[in-house]
């Protein structure tokens, strides 16, 4: 019974210490928390103050050398006015650009007197000079020339709206003898405002005042002062008293100045937070145990409804852990693979070699992420699974062993095999479509060489007709022209077939260097033929200097047959006198086009979306392949066909050709 008492004073010791710590620092907290504001704030004021002071102290140092520098310039005057012979004196233009200096160099200047020794004006620049001294300026004077020293006056002149001035009188003396007197009168106002720097007008109120401390000039570009900072200095001026008075227009600092205080005050806050947080520390401990227990059996009921097999292995490859996934994947109970070590009853005979290179791996920690294999079940059937592994690591970061994932992948292969069969037979169903796309190109593009045939014959058998009606002799050279032509295109049939031919076997055409003259020319006649029967004028319009381009002329000159044909089919319905029909060309960006242009009906947006689909075909006996095998042609190539609307009513189409090098131009 004396261990309880014994220990029981112990730990009530403990527990009061334990609490009386924190309540210590809060209390230390809000002591800092009063103090430290205060003491901040004090020392803002103190560093706000000493910065004015030392501000202050320069501007003084800033008037006081622009005045400083105006005496020197003044004196300067002074002795090139009564030291120099009679024959080198100054003229007076002279003495006026002398003036007109110090003026520009000195713009608090405002006046410039030259007194001779009776007190009679001898020059002046500036305002006009008074009638009489001012009574300031005479007592400066009288002291001036007892001390034979510049002096200045006392500051005159200031009212509520007008500045006060300042006289700086210079006596002369030539041979030790009174010989006149400098006069010169500054504008305080001007002096502060050309003076003081922009920056430190902003931040403070300035005021020059005189002996009474009556302002005499002012200048408050931020505002008037606020009275916190606020510091006097004397202008260090001979004969007179004037003070610089600063006042700075920044309010006192604030209780809360800076980030250090907030600082502070998140501390605290932080701290009686985390002794609320010790109060339900317990409470949460003992929740977070409940939790853990609540999520373990949540984590195994979840694994053992996943599909996926789970297994768990330390680093010397022995299972520590497999779910209920993979016992049905394998065939086995969970009693039988946890706590094995390989060879594992599930490895199958043939791939056992692939087993152990692998386990190796995983012992010398080396793993595959992914990878396929087989497992075997006890009765002997084959399960091809997919595999992935990772480090396995414990709460420490330390790797404990592998984890690994298995699919059953028996359904996949099943599709795979079925997507493979109907694989062969999508490509057996292609290539009877291409041997079909391929007869329909042929008969198509045969269509018009055999058409001109047959024309050109026709019109030779006209001809021989006619002739022999009228017992008139045969026009030889008329026949010959017609049979050349159907020879011709009896050459172009066969051109074509080959041509075909070369689709099938997907090469590239036979390119040569060609000129598009040359190409419109070798189908002109038969385009000309067209045109006549549907009543269409037809019109080439081709610049004289055209790059060649590299091609296979067969192709174009079928390409420009069918976009010709389809223009002149396009105007069946165009009033007479409106079926045009022109060829244009145009090199522009190293690209050679050639444009069809016509007036026909032109095509509806719903038709343009599908117009070069193979098959599709507006027209009633059309089989839907001519624009089709017109882009394919192009763009074997390297260029592209193209259509627009024809401002004039109609369509454009226009296919685009790389040019060769310039040296391939027509000539």
């Amino acid at each position: 019974m004396k261990f309880p008492f014994t220990q029981q004073p112990d730990t009530q010791r403990a527990r009061s210490w334990r609490w009386l710590v924190p309540v210590l620092l809060v209390l230390l907290f809000l002591a800092v928390l009063i103090w430290l504001p205060w003491q901040a704030r004090q020392m803002e004021q103190t560093e706000r103050q000493e910065q004015l002071i030392a501000d202050t102290l320069w501007v003084e140092q800033t008037l006081r050398f622009e005045l400083a520098r105006s005496e020197e310039a003044l004196a300067g005057l002074g002795a090139d006015l009564v030291s120099r012979p009679p024959q080198q004196q100054l003229t007076p233009q002279a003495l006026q650009a002398r003036f007109r200096q110090m003026f520009e160099n000195g713009p608090e200047l405002v006046r410039i007197v030259w007194y001779d020794a009776d007190g009679k004006v001898m020059a002046s620049h500036g305002l006009e000079p008074p009638a009489a001294l001012p009574a300031p300026t005479r007592l400066a004077a009288e002291v001036a020339g007892a001390t034979r020293r510049g002096r200045y006056s006392e500051p005159y002149g200031a009212s509520d709206a007008t500045p006060g001035v300042l006289d700086f009188y210079l006596p002369l003396y030539a041979g030790g003898k009174p010989a006149g007197s400098l006069v010169a009168t500054y504008s305080l106002q001007t002096l502060l405002d050309e003076t003081v720097p922009w920056w430190f007008a902003q931040d403070n109120a300035l005021t020059l005042l005189d002996r009474e401390d009556d302002p005499v000039a002012r200048r408050a570009a931020g505002g008037p002062g606020r009275g916190v900072y606020t510091h006097r200095r004397e202008l260090d001026l001979p004969g007179a008293l004037v003070v610089l008075s600063t006042d700075s227009v920044k309010r006192a600092p604030q209780l809360l100045p800076n980030l250090l205080v907030g600082s502070v005050i998140v501390l605290a806050l932080g701290l009686v937070l985390s002794l609320g947080s010790l109060w339900r520390h317990i409470s949460r401990t003992l929740a977070a145990e409940r939790a853990l227990r609540q999520q373990m059996a949540f984590r195994t009921a979840m694994e053992n409804s996943l599909i996926t097999g789970l297994r768990a292995r330390d680093l010397e490859g022995r299972v520590t852990y497999v779910n209920r996934a993979f016992c049905e994947i394998v065939g086995l109970p969970a009693e039988d693979l946890v706590g094995k070590k390989p060879p594992m009853p599930y490895w199958a005979p043939e791939v056992m070699a692939e087993y152990e290179e692998r386990f190796a791996g995983v012992l010398s920690g080396n793993i595959t992420p992914q990878f396929e294999t087989v497992f075997q079940r006890p009765d002997g059937m084959r399960v091809p699974v997919l595999v992935y592994e990772a480090p396995l690591v414990d709460a420490d970061g330390r790797q404990t062993g592998w984890m690994s994932s298995i699919q059953d992948i028996t359904d996949r292969k099943r599709a795979e095999e079925l997507n493979r069969q109907q694989q062969e037979k999508l490509e057996n169903s292609a290539r009877l479509a291409t041997m079909g796309e391929m007869s329909s190109m042929l008969a198509h593009e045969l269509n018009q060489p055999l058409a001109a045939i047959s024309s050109y014959t026709a019109g030779a058998l006209n001809v021989l007709e006619r002739t022999g009606k009228a017992g008139e002799p045969v026009n030889a050279g008329m026949l010959r022209h017609a049979l050349e032509q159907a020879r011709q295109q009896a050459q172009r049939a066969g051109q074509i077939i080959r041509s075909v031919h070369e689709f099938v076997k997907k090469r590239e055409p036979r390119r040569e260097p060609v000129t598009i003259p040359s190409v419109v020319e070798g189908v002109r006649a038969l385009v000309e033929l067209q045109a006549r029967q549907a009543g269409v004028i037809l019109r080439v319009e081709l610049p004289p200097q055209l790059p060649k381009v590299e091609a296979d002329r067969v192709m174009l000159e079928q390409v420009l047959l069918n976009l010709t044909r389809n223009a002149i089919e396009a105007m069946v319905d165009t009033r007479l006198d409106q079926r045009v029909l022109r060829i244009g060309a145009a090199h522009a960006e190293g690209m050679v086009s050639v444009s069809v242009i016509d007036r026909g009906h032109g095509i509806a947006p719903e038709v343009a979306a599908g117009l070069f689909s193979p098959f599709y075909s507006t027209k009633a006996e059309g089989m839907g392949m001519g624009l089709s095998i017109c882009r394919t042609a192009i763009e074997f190539h390297g260029g592209t066909l193209t259509h627009a609307p024809n401002p004039g009513g109609g369509t454009i189409f226009t296919f685009s050709l790389p040019a060769q090098a310039a040296s391939g131009a027509l000539g």
